[in-house]
């Protein structure tokens, strides 16, 4: 049995605002666990995760997911520099993760930096998410999600892209954005900056 994802949500008060790096790590932690839980999900629902590259690349298709909604939330709670901040600092985070899990499945390749490949990954699905709604900081569009069970369907075998857009769409994303809800806005939750949910100008971490 998965045990469930225990969310860290708050610290004791202090005086002075949280860092953004001090954000960037409790909200990238819960991010890649809530992601690695998905991914095992679907292997035990018997989808085909034949190599750790395929497992790696649906990884990053729900990290720059996840990311993108913590952008929506952040529009909504933080000044523009600090939005910036702490994108950039969870993008940098969990570009660091990715590449501690690659390293450690496959081993090192001299002439790749995951980190950098992850983070260049996450700019280009911010552009594409950034054409997308969500209508509340509850849950995205049925676009948007649709363009993530696509990207998703596109990496598995025949046998299983009937069936795993619904899996992701319906069942795994929802659940991990609530957690992540739970996680991110609750680290926000001294933010000064209260506006609209949402962005038209969605700025991908640099």
């Amino acid at each position: 049995m998965v045990k469930p994802v225990r969310v860290r949500t708050v610290w004791f008060k202090r005086d002075g605002e949280r860092s953004a790096e001090e954000i960037a790590s409790s909200v990238a932690s819960t991010i890649w666990r809530v992601t690695d839980k998905a991914i095992d999900n679907l292997g035990h629902e018997n989808y085909d995760i034949i190599t750790p590259a395929r497992g790696f690349k649906l990884i990053a298709e729900c990290l720059a997911f996840l990311v993108h909604y913590c952008d929506r939330m952040a529009y909504a709670s933080l000044t523009p520099e600090r939005r910036v901040a702490v994108l950039q600092a969870i993008a940098n985070r969990l570009g660091e993760v990715m590449e501690e899990n690659i390293i450690s499945v496959v081993g090192p390749d001299p002439g790749r930096n995951f980190k950098a490949e992850l983070i260049d990954f996450l700019n280009r699905r911010f552009a594409d998410y950034a054409e997308f709604e969500f209508p509340d900081d509850e849950k995205a569009s049925f676009p948007a999600l649709r363009f993530l069970g696509l990207q998703i369907r596109d990496e598995m075998g025949e046998d299983d892209k009937t069936w795993i857009m619904d899996q992701i769409m319906d069942i795994e994303m929802p659940e991990m954005m609530g957690t992540v809800r739970k996680s991110f806005q609750g680290l926000l939750s001294d933010a000064p900056v209260k506006r609209g949910f949402g962005s038209p100008d969605m700025l991908p971490p640099e």
